[in-house]
């Protein structure tokens, strides 16, 4: 009751003020607005500065009186809103309200809104923010060039991602690298009411390469100075991002503040927070001129349309020339010229609060953009150390950033319910396959996983190779999780020629795997191995996908089909290289095979040789592959003929064949029906057979099988009865699509089937 009756009095002393204050003032300000018993005009229009009585006094307190005007004026808008916000909660609920306000150095639109507490924290309830329509689509633009800026745009965009309510439009200016990355990646994402569009990076060098540049990000720093010129013409506004940013909030705030530009404003820039362009960071330090601190441009938002009129292309272009006559390169990119724009014109810059843009370089200010986690908004790793820079709390920001980077990016396929998304056909086909399958099946997950789309990251690391001209080359193909990573490097060892290979990982994972590949000599010194990384989703291991992947993304004109158990022979990529000349493998369709052996030991003192490898099978300690539990697999390749054969062989086709080949790119694909353990290989052999491929064993080359810890699938193949019927269902619906598909010469497949 007596906290009731405390409530009231608030209310009743809050109502009393509010009708108060402005009678006072008005009180005070008639009095004091005569002089000799005259009224003194307060509007500039009604001023008489030709008249005696008017003097410098005079002025000064008029306009001291309109400064008190418009501050009243203020806190009685404040009042009110904490008046109503207390009448809306009731007098038994109150709730603390922390404003916090923030310098001007620290960022705002003008004064105005600083003395209004529109720059207050993110928990603030007076800041009145501008609203975005539910609907309305946020447009987003970044600069990305290369493998590495690709896998940070990812964990940009799932930071954009995982806050937002809007539909976006990702404007991506883009190299071919980046955009065959990022194009298959937001293809298989299917993200709802998410568009991308990519615009050629190496097209517009042309425009920027005349600039000397010493920043780390090259030309491709230079870009978003074109954006006027690159960007639809049609497009009237775009948030343009860095790819080392991420947000902890929705990126709607932010396409909100469009709304405060006033006037010529057409940049929308947070404060530089170091102290570059006050030229004092060490002796001689001449940096580009800049308006005070300068801004940084790691966060802009763009008024196109009217950067268009002002010849915003005609205007930074002028001023690069001028500058550059006695800065002779950028320093920072297109920040430096942005800045000198900005120095000639500073009525073209809107300053956003610097929590827009938390810059965590060494030396910077950053610390005094936030009090509070909730301040928080973008955060922008814009140092070369990146995630080793030197700040108070670089352990949150560092947690906050590692949160997105390993976030399953499959959960951010969220619909935005009541916002209509444009039309996909991949997406409507997808569904309509998935509607006639029959839920009641009991191999309807088998089924399902055929049409899984799983998120694809293609070259996770750095690639660069260029196949042999004399068009030999040969990939070997293979795949992998977690639980095999251990044999990268081995291989690596054994195998100098490219290698193709696909990690069904999760996002967690993959950025393990990231961090096991740069602490690896081996891997790093390798730049023509690919890695292409398909995301976890579903129960079971899409083997044949993964093949798919690793296959589809072969530069060479041959590939190697393996395992990644097995290790190839010493110098198996050269022999190759000379058989494929040898067979004439251009020219005939050729399957060539290399016979497998393998190991029960761990350690093994590898055979450098044939007759070293004989001389182990003799010993026991190697034998041929999967003898002792699957003999059909590969008994068709003879190794009693192998063991004195100099020249290759060819050998016929047989049930449930399933031996390593050498083939020609063009290849038919393996079938994605069959998943986890059984029948992958034996499938795709049989394709080959039915398209008339011949076997041919290569009578010099071997690779062995390196023991391992049975994998999850085949425990669940020997465990599970339902998983083998499953399997077996799909073998014989695979049998009769070859029947349709090759007519009379498939029914070997089922007879054979039938005696085996």
């Amino acid at each position: 009751m007596l906290g009731i009756c405390r409530g009231r009095r608030k209310f009743l002393a809050a109502s009393l003020t509010l009708l108060c204050i402005p009678a006072i003032t008005w009180v005070y300000l008639f009095s004091g607005s005569f002089e000799d018993g005259k009224p003194v005009s307060l509007s500039p229009l009604e001023s008489q500065p030709h008249s005696p009585r008017y003097t410098a006094s005079s002025q000064r307190e008029r306009e001291s009186l309109e400064v008190r005007v418009r501050e009243v004026e203020e806190e009685n808008r404040a009042l009110r809103r904490q008046l109503s916000l207390a009448q809306a909660r009731g007098p038994s609920h109150h709730r603390s309200n922390h404003s916090r306000t923030y310098s001007m150095e620290e960022g705002t639109g003008d004064s105005e809104n600083l003395r209004a507490g529109i720059v207050a924290g993110n928990s603030s309830e007076c800041g009145q923010q501008p609203v975005v329509e539910k609907c309305e689509t946020i447009h987003v633009a970044i600069v990305c060039a290369g493998y590495n800026a690709s896998r940070d745009v990812v964990t940009l965009v799932k930071s954009v991602l995982f806050h937002r309510r809007n539909p976006l439009h990702f404007h991506l200016v883009a190299d071919s690298i980046a955009e065959q990355i990022l194009a298959t990646l937001f293809q298989t994402w299917m993200v709802p009411a998410v568009r991308v569009d990519f615009y050629n990076a190496d097209e517009l060098k042309s425009e920027v390469s005349w600039i000397p540049n010493k920043h780390y990000s090259g030309i491709y720093g230079l870009m978003k100075l074109v954006l006027t010129k690159t960007l639809p013409a049609n497009l009237e506004r775009v948030i343009v991002l860095d790819t080392d940013i991420t947000f902890a909030t929705d990126i709607a705030e932010l396409w909100a503040v469009f709304h405060k530009f006033k006037g010529q404003q057409v940049l929308g820039l947070v404060e530089n927070q170091s102290d570059w362009y006050l030229g004092n960071l060490w002796k001689n330090h001449r940096p580009w001129p800049a308006l005070g601190r300068g801004y940084n441009t790691g966060v802009i938002l763009l008024l196109l349309d009217k950067l268009r009129k002002m010849k915003w292309e005609q205007m930074w272009r002028l001023t690069a020339e001028r500058e550059l006559m006695g800065m002779l390169s950028t320093s920072l990119a297109d920040q430096d010229i942005f800045n000198a724009v900005i120095k000639q014109n500073p009525f073209l810059v809107y300053q956003l609060p610097c929590f827009w843009n938390v810059q965590l370089s060494d030396h910077t200010r950053s610390e005094q953009c936030y009090r509070d986690v909730s301040d928080l908004k973008v955060i922008h790793w814009n140092s070369p150390k990146k995630l080793r820079v030197k700040n108070k709390h670089v352990e949150f920001f560092r947690n906050l950033y590692l949160t997105f980077l390993e976030y399953d990016g499959n959960l951010l396929r969220r619909e935005l319910f009541g916002c209509p998304s444009e039309a996909d056909v991949n997406s409507e086909n997808l569904q309509k396959q998935l509607s006639e399958l029959d839920e009641d099946d009991l191999c309807y997950e088998f089924r399902r996983e055929r049409f899984t789309v799983h998120r694809t990251h293609l070259y996770f690391l750095h690639y660069e190779y260029e196949p042999a001209a004399d068009n030999t080359d040969v990939t070997l193909v293979a795949q992998l999780s977690m639980d095999r990573l251990q044999m990268l490097e081995a291989i690596c060892k054994h195998w100098e020629g490219p290698i193709s290979l696909a990690l069904y990982l999760s996002d967690a994972e993959a950025q393990q795997f990231l961090r096991y590949a740069q602490g690896s000599e081996v891997l790093m010194s390798r730049h023509n191995v690919a890695y292409h990384i398909v995301y976890k989703e579903g129960q079971f291991y899409p083997v044949n996908l993964l093949r798919n992947v690793a296959m589809k993304h072969v530069g060479t004109p041959y590939m190697f089909l393996s395992d990644i158990d097995f290790l190839p022979m010493y110098g198996l990529y050269e022999y190759l290289r000379k058989s494929v000349i040898q067979l004439d493998l251009a020219n005939t369709k050729k399957a060539m095979i290399v016979p497998a052996f393998e190991t029960l030991r761990y350690r093994l003192s590898f055979p450098k040789s044939k007759a070293e490898l004989l001389s182990m099978l003799d010993m026991g300690t190697l034998f041929t592959f999967r003898y002792h539990v699957w003999m059909k697999g590969h008994a068709p390749t003879n190794f009693a003929k192998w063991r004195t054969a100099t020249t290759p062989y060819r050998v016929e086709w047989e049930a449930d064949f399933e031996p390593y080949v050498v083939v020609r790119r063009d290849c038919p694909e393996y079938d994605r029906r069959f998943v986890g353990f059984g029948w992958n290989k034996v499938a795709h052999i049989m394709e080959l057979d039915a398209q008339e491929y011949e076997f041919t064993v290569l009578p010099n080359a071997y690779m062995i099988h390196m023991p391992h810890a049975p994998s999850f699938d085949i425990t669940k193949f020997r465990s599970n009865k339902q998983y083998r019927i499953c399997l077996k269902t799909l073998k014989e619906e695979f049998q009769q699509d070859m029947s349709r598909r090759y007519g009379f010469a498939a029914l070997k497949y089922l007879t054979a089937e039938n005696n085996s």
